[in-house]
């Protein structure tokens, strides 16, 4: 370990690329705690521990929203358009023809994704504020009525927003690569102490909490093993391109078609579709119609997190949302009409519409494995949850969630791919 360290610091390059990411996430951790001012902190945070739901989207943007940051949102307005771009470039055939145009497309694509970003984050700045400032005690902002108020401040949260995509992309430019998803990463893991220290002093204040603490640790170190085999599991196929190796003899190859295709993009759907229902029920119990706050109650009541409902409704969203999103990003048709114009094909498959068939099955299989592995480790956290409860354990819980472990473990993943791709070119440029 410590000569793989020593390796990568002797790396002018990777060292300067290290240190500049270092730097950009040193300056989004202070971002997080610079506050919007004039506003009521302590009923933001109160707000926050009232309610699981902005609970848990505080801790995914590293606790900007408990602080009332300027960068609130966090990377969810950038993440919101990627998701609508890509799902625009299946059906806007423009948009499909520029993605197919390589570098260049892929820049415009980007850049429309960061045009659509700022309306979002303007929208969705509003949406957010209303609903903490509907979950706390005391109004959050003074005159929050007033389009003099609230604009500046929409204005503030669009800007961070903006902000924070920046810093992402210096860091894919300059940095060792993917920014946005280690912002992300910093975000999830920046959370990870605060809940420690809280279940370490809830231990300390009652000793026959020290079983559960124990079990919740075990439990994340298993449920963590098991996300990074199945998240480096793959399905090898083999590929034989014709004479094109010395002396007219064929080359072999592998296709790789992973069990987890999707990534986290099925959580982030799931979880925003299942969410839907409970943040208008909370928005219904505030209303001054009598039918509204009974539909409200009902959701409440019987659409929660430790409920079943949610469980189930949940766990089949995820399922539904890999197939979904699989079936956008991977073509079988497109993967092989690309072999076969390469002189490639699969043994004993004919090339063309029966290479593509037998892709698409396989990526099917390995849609359902990977839509279960998913579905159960986005809804793994509120069952174990529920289980501690009925066995009187108390309110102790995983110290990441099952999204935050599957983006943890690929995030760190392709950061090892990375620095090891950095390190082979180091040494490589010694022999030139």
């Amino acid at each position: 370990m410590f000569k793989y360290l020593k390796q990568i610091w002797n790396s002018k390059d990777l060292r300067k690329k290290i240190l500049f990411t270092l730097g950009i996430l040193l300056i989004f951790r202070i971002a997080t705690q610079i506050s919007i001012p004039g506003a009521n902190i302590d009923a933001v945070r109160a707000a926050m521990n009232k309610n699981q739901l902005l609970g848990m989207f505080s801790a995914l943007t590293g606790g900007s929203a408990k602080n009332f940051s300027i960068i609130l949102m966090g990377l969810s307005p950038y993440i919101n358009a990627s998701i609508i771009i890509q799902l625009l470039t299946v059906i806007v055939p423009s948009l499909e023809n520029l993605s197919k145009e390589g570098e260049s497309g892929r820049r415009r694509i980007n850049q429309y994704t960061r045009w659509l970003t700022v309306p979002i984050a303007f929208l969705q700045s509003y949406g957010m504020i209303a609903l903490i400032n509907s979950q706390a005690q005391v109004e959050i902002i003074q005159g929050m009525g007033d389009p003099a108020v609230m604009l500046p401040i929409m204005i503030t949260v669009t800007a961070g927003a903006v902000f924070l995509m920046w810093l992402g992309e210096l860091m894919t430019e300059y940095g060792i690569g993917n920014g946005i998803s280690l912002i992300i990463f910093m975000s999830i893991i920046s959370s990870i102490p605060a809940g420690l220290a809280s279940t370490l002093t809830l231990v300390q204040e009652n000793s026959t909490m020290v079983l559960p603490f124990v079990l919740m640790i075990l439990l994340t170190v298993l449920i963590l093993g098991f996300v990074i085999l199945v998240t480096e599991g793959q399905r090898q196929i083999p590929i034989v391109y014709a004479g094109r190796g010395n002396r007219g003899k064929s080359d072999h190859a592998i296709l790789p078609i992973r069990i987890n295709q999707a990534g986290m993009i099925p959580i982030i759907f799931a979880m925003s579709m299942a969410t839907f229902p409970s943040i208008l029920g909370q928005l219904f119990m505030n209303s001054n119609s009598e039918n509204l706050k009974a539909i409200g109650d009902f959701i409440g009541t019987n659409f929660h997190q430790s409920s079943f409902l949610f469980i189930a409704v949940y766990f089949l969203l995820a399922v539904a949302f890999t197939f979904f999103y699989v079936s956008i990003t991977f073509n079988p048709e497109q993967v092989a009409d690309n072999l076969q114009k390469r002189g490639g094909y699969i043994p004993g498959i004919r090339p063309g519409k029966e290479t593509a068939k037998h892709l698409g099955q396989v990526s099917n299989r390995m849609n359902l494995w990977g839509g279960l592995f998913i579905a159960t480790i986005a809804v793994l956290p509120n069952l174990i949850g529920m289980l501690f409860t009925s066995l009187a354990f108390g309110s102790i819980q995983l110290l990441i969630s099952g999204a935050g472990m599957i983006i943890i473990v690929g995030v760190v993943l392709e950061l090892i791919r990375q620095i090891n791709a950095q390190l082979v070119m180091h040494d490589y440029s010694k022999f030139y």
